[in-house]
């Protein structure tokens, strides 16, 4: 802690595929940390393969949260990440280590250092259920112009086929008249519980990290991909978990209505569209330090020695 009682938190992130978890880990074992992982995904159980989670091997026994704790079936929030990430920093320091934040899910990221609350009006099941049902009919395109037409800041930056977090907005602004924009600014507060460094991992050249991305899709083939993606597929309670990137683009293949390949390659593109959109998210934050994994020779010193500057001046 600080003089103004704020924690240390150290913060990697960037676009999947980017050696995220492996630098943590480096870290983790050179600071005495421990890791909090920021994936909105990797929370659930049964589908590690998809989520890169990572093995027990690439953990080197540095101990991990947050990480498949969460049945399929249920949903998740970041509201909810939020509390049980805080929970889960206040138990790593009370072992007195460090906790490292470490993700891509951008919007979790940023809700958890800059102390969003979020105390808001309560969900309405029957709201919710009415807005499912007409997306089903509509599509994902009409709901996002719906939502546009009363909260554009919270449409400009969600995608149409996020849909979760679309019918969320539209949820809070026909059950309270509350924008979601003007929620999150309502709650936040004027000083930030953390004093966060943000390092952020990449390629300098897009192309080596769209061929890594590649790899990695047939790494995780040869990983039991397409099984754990059988096994999703066959559990409709499942749908929120169902849509994590590398279990839906396998279904047609499963449905009869695509090739093994066509569906490997359409993966390959989808993973690099949503790397794409990470790096756009992460970019706005000026305050984030990049490395490139393409140029470091270093990359673990190149962060130890952030960290350890920040540490000197605090």
């Amino acid at each position: 802690m600080d003089g103004r009682g704020k924690g240390f938190l150290p913060l990697v992130v960037g676009p999947t595929a980017s050696g995220k978890s492996a630098l943590a880990v480096a870290l983790a074992r050179e600071l005495n940390g421990e890791i909090v992982s920021c994936d909105s995904m990797q929370v659930y159980r049964g589908m590690p393969v998809a989520t890169a989670q990572p093995t027990p091997a690439e953990r080197q026994g540095v101990s991990h949260h947050l990480i498949g704790f969460l049945d399929p079936s249920e949903t998740y929030s970041v509201a909810r990440f939020c509390g049980d990430a805080l929970a889960a920093i206040a138990g790593v320091r009370t072992r007195g280590r460090l906790p490292l934040i470490v993700g891509g899910t951008g919007l979790y990221a940023d809700a958890l250092a800059d102390g969003l609350r979020f105390a808001g009006p309560r969900g309405d099941p029957d709201l919710r259920r009415t807005l499912a049902d007409r997306a089903e009919r509509e599509g994902n395109e009409a709901m996002l112009r719906e939502l546009a037409s009363v909260d554009p800041v919270t449409a400009a930056r969600l995608h149409p086929h996020d849909r979760k977090r679309v019918l969320r907005a539209l949820e809070l602004w026909y059950g309270s008249g509350v924008r979601l924009s003007e929620a999150e600014r309502a709650f936040k507060p004027d000083q930030p519980p953390f004093d966060p460094l943000w390092i952020g991992v990449t390629f300098a050249d897009r192309a080596a990290l769209y061929d890594r991305i590649d790899r990695r899709v047939d790494a995780m083939v040869a990983a039991g991909l397409t099984e754990e993606a059988r096994a999703a597929f066959e559990r409709p309670d499942a749908a929120t978990a169902a849509q994590a990137i590398g279990h839906k683009e396998l279904f047609p293949y499963f449905e009869g209505r695509a090739s093994l390949e066509e569906c490997l390659a359409r993966l390959k593109q989808q993973t690099r569209r949503y790397a794409k959109r990470q790096l756009t998210w992460f970019r706005r934050r000026e305050e984030i330090h990049w490395l490139y994994a393409d140029r470091e020779e270093d990359l673990v010193g190149a962060a130890l020695t952030l960290i350890r500057e920040r540490r000197k001046v605090r």
